[in-house]
């Protein structure tokens, strides 16, 4: 849990993090090499 102060603050902020985190993280083992590393530079916006 860290630094969290209780269990359900860790829970609301691991639920919201997790969907922001499938934004920038496509699935790696879903994609080639070629696909990845485009997918990651549009997500950054590079």
């Amino acid at each position: 849990m860290g630094r969290f102060k209780s269990p359900r603050q860790a829970q609301r902020f691991l639920a919201a993090h997790d969907q922001i985190n499938t934004i920038f993280k496509p699935r790696r083992y879903r994609l080639a090499a070629t696909s990845y590393r485009p997918a990651r530079a549009d997500a950054f916006g590079l």
